[in-house]
This record gives structure tokens, sequence and C-alpha cells, in this order.
């Protein structure tokens, strides 16, 4: 534990939900969902107006539907959240060399090893120009939570939401634990909460009074030690700057399981494919490929191959996933797929009898076994009770709440699209809520488009955080047990 609150834990509000209300004026202020929209689809993140209609992350999208039937459902645009999520990561970089990342949208970072705070005044201040910084660069809100450790700092960020900060000061630790849940502590999840409830501990201040022999003997030693350190305020682990990733993995859910073993198969060959994008975005390579299976009935199955050496070609890890498949019985009905790489390495090892391959053939080539061939017949034909309708196409290529661009109206985005239409609002970050048109699906003037920037002109932070006030009077501009600033 820290004598001072350097430890910065900072969690962006809503973000994908904030995110998508940022780009669209016309859903400010409105319930916005946004994750899977098909009938197997989950949230991944509700925007503050749809949770209060009890909507939240991890939810059926059909539940989400069934609480909030006005709220707008989008699917997620990656592309702008890592965008924004870059410009967020830069601004952590320069308050400290030691930012530890825990999400796009989430990260530890040690303001001590940075210089740009010693004590709580000048801890407070570097985390309100943090949360200034980040909405005039992105537009959006941070929640910041300040203490003396990672633990207590990312409880404080918690307890700030939405767009807050608080401060835990040292010393106050057990005072503000004391009355909450044992669910707000680390590795504390529904499983070991229901059973400390049975025990008749449901406070954070009942597993202080309990004592750690009490705790080891309800949950195990190595669980029930930490448990005790938690539950009086210790943690003593350090802001780690480098987390390594030890896979990339991609997986898809079904709307309708696959039968046809030709279409499991084409599935797989695009999961590969998106799996060595995403590993060679991270300049990596890896020596195991793992095929994962979710059958009809909720079984699931993975499979493995080492291969001889580090990898980031396409047709070996295509390759490899198809003779994982062989090895696996699809004939009930397949949910999930999902391909991943693992042994990551910084280093590839040409593979002499791989085929030379570019990846984006290989997209192609999964592509093709829903394209008409010149005879017009179908390559690598799927049954038509297996086929994707016009509809299912449709939403494959406007997905709502994606970003499009007609050459007479300009830039919009998806509201929806079937039975043959697309129906796009033209609205940018910066204008007022738009019109509303629909088109036929393949007119030739709409095309899919890149997201937008959140700020039209972004302020120029190059010299920040020189500018931040420092104090070395301890405990200046503080108050007992911390305060909220919303």
């Amino acid at each position: 534990m820290r004598p001072a609150p350097t430890i910065l834990h900072l969690d962006m509000d809503a973000f994908y939900a904030s995110a998508e209300q940022a780009a669209k004026p016309s859903l400010r202020g409105k319930a916005v969902v946004v994750g899977g929209l098909g009938p197997r689809g989950v949230v991944a993140t509700a925007s503050y107006e749809a949770r209060r209609l009890g909507v939240h992350s991890a939810m059926p999208t059909a539940q989400a539907r069934r609480l909030a039937p006005n709220a707008a459902y989008l699917v997620p645009r990656f592309s702008l959240y890592r965008t924004v999520s870059d410009q967020v990561m830069e601004l952590l970089g320069r308050l400290s060399p030691l930012v530890e990342p825990l999400s796009l949208d989430e990260a530890f970072v040690d303001l001590e090893a940075g210089g740009t705070a010693d004590d709580s005044a000048s801890a407070r201040a570097t985390g309100e120009g943090l949360r200034a910084a980040i909405r005039a660069v992105t537009g959006l809100s941070g929640s910041v939570g300040l203490a003396g450790s990672k633990m207590l700092a990312k409880i404080a960020s918690e307890e700030a939401k939405p767009d807050g900060l608080l401060v835990i000061e040292p010393g106050t630790e057990r005072e503000l634990l004391a009355p909450m849940s044992v669910r707000i502590l680390p590795g504390v999840g529904p499983a070991t909460g229901d059973h400390l409830r049975r025990a008749g501990m449901t406070t954070v201040h009942d597993l202080a009074e309990a004592g750690e022999a009490e705790l080891v003997r309800l949950v195990g030693k190595a669980h029930g030690h930490g448990l005790f350190r938690m539950a009086l305020g210790l943690d003593d682990r350090p802001v780690v700057a480098e987390r390594d990733a030890k896979s990339v993995s991609v997986e898809d859910t079904f709307d309708v399981d696959l039968h046809d073993r030709v279409r499991v198969r084409a599935e797989v060959e695009r999961l590969a494919v998106r799996c060595v994008e995403r590993l060679r975005a991270a300049d990596r390579s890896g020596r195991t490929v793992v095929l994962k299976v979710r059958r009809y009935d909720f079984s699931t199955l993975t499979r493995s191959e080492t291969l001889r050496g580090p990898t980031d070609d396409p047709t070996v890890v295509r390759e490899a996933a198809g003779r994982l498949l062989e090895s696996v019985d699809t004939t009930g009905g397949v949910r999930l797929l999902g391909v991943g790489v693992t042994g990551l390495a910084d280093y590839t090892q040409e593979d002499l009898f791989a085929q030379a391959a570019d990846a984006r053939e290989l997209a192609q080539r999964a592509l093709e076994h829903h394209a008409p061939t010149a005879e017009g017949g179908e390559e690598g034909a799927v049954p038509e009770a297996e086929a994707d309708s016009a509809e299912q196409l449709a939403a494959r290529r406007w997905p709502a709440g994606h970003d499009v661009h007609h050459e007479e109206h300009g830039h919009g985005w998806v509201q929806g699209s079937g039975i043959g239409r697309v129906t796009v609002r033209f609205e940018e970050p910066w204008s007022a809520p738009g019109r509303v048109l629909t088109f036929r699906i393949d007119d030739p003037q709409l095309r899919p488009a890149d997201p937008l920037p959140l700020v039209r002109e972004s302020p120029d932070y190059s010299s920040w955080p020189a500018s931040l006030p420092k104090s070395r009077s301890s405990g200046a501009g503080s108050s007992e047990g911390g305060e909220s600033s919303p």
C-alpha cells in the first residue's frame, strides 16, 4: 500500500454505446444497445438510458428487446472503438511510462512513476486534467479512481460512475470497504458470493471479522488468504506496463445451427483468415492452432495442433484448422465455431511446405461458397435449407449502426435493412439530427464507409500534462474518506 493515492484507474463510461451516441446526434439521450442482433445475440454494452430500463451487458439481446423495445440496437464498430481507445491510451502514456491496459476502455496508471503526482492534491489535479483531456479529444466521458493500490483504485472508479472522480485516502480503506458487498472484491463471483452468503457473510466487514482461518476453511488456502487481505484493503500488486497476450482468437455464434459439412468448413476457413489478420495486426506469430466447436446440445469441443514453428501464414493456419475439424463430429448441428492461435512469438518461422497465399484470396475463397458461378450454378453450393437468405446477406452487408456514404446525400449510418431495402439516417457527429431515407440494397450510389472522428477538430495536447499543478503538501486539497466530484 502506498502512502499517497498515486495509482489511477480509468474506466470509460458505457464505452461502445457512448461512442455510438457521440457519432449519431439523433441517438443522444436515448436508449442504445450495442451487441449481437441475431436470435442468439448478446448485449456488449448498454447506454445509461437503457440500463435504467434493466438492460445490461452479457444479457441476451432477445431479453433486452423485451425490456427496451424502443431502444436503438446496433452492431459493434470495433474500428471506431479502437481508434478512440488509441487516443485515450496516448493521453495515459503522457502521464506515466507505466500504463497497464485491461481492455479498450480501461487501464491502470502509476502516476508516481511518471512524476505527475506525489500526494492527494496533485493526484486529484491529474485525474481531473485527464478527464478534461479525454472529453476534449474524444468527446466521451471517463470515470477515474485514485488510491494507494490497484484494487482500491478500480473500486473507486466504479463508485464514481458515471463521469466522476473518487479519491480514496490512505488510511480510510477499511472504513470505506466495510459496508460494501463482498462482490465488490476481485475474484468474488456469483458462486463464491453465494457460498459466502450461506455462511452469513454479505459485506466486506463480515469477511474481515470472520478472520483468515475461517475464510481459508470456506474457500481454500490460496483464495482465503487473498480474500482476507483484500477485506483489509491490502493489495501490493504493481502496475505492469506490458501485458503479453497469451493467445489470439476469433469466434462466431450462428443464428441457426449449421448442419452442412461444406458450410461448416467454409466458416472455419473464414475464421482462420480473421484470426491471422488479428495476429498480424499485433505483430505476432503463433505455434499452436486451436479449433473450438460448440454443438447443438451446448457441448463444447476443442482440438489443437502444434506446428513445427511459429507462423502467421493464413494458409498454414487455415489448413491446420481444417485438419482439426476432420476429427470433430458435427452431424447434430453446430451453433458456434472458433479458431485461435497460442504459443505466441515475435518472429515467424518460414514453412517451405506451405502454399504461398494472400489473406484476401483466402477470404474470397470462403465467400465463394455463397457466390454464383459463370455457368449459373454455385461453387461449393450449400443446400437451400442452409443457405443464407437475401435478408441475412443484406444484414451482413448493411449492419445496423454501420457507416455508409451516398454520392448525393453524403455520410450516414444504417438504421436497418429488410425486404430488399436499407434505411439510412444522414448525419455526422457534429451535425444536427439528420433525415432518414430508404434505398434498394443494391443502390449503386450507396456504399459502406469508414467511421468519422467523434470530434471535428481535436485540440493540441502535445505539451500536456506539463501544465498540471503538483503539490508536496501531504493531504492538501483532500477530504477525509475520499471525495467524489461529478
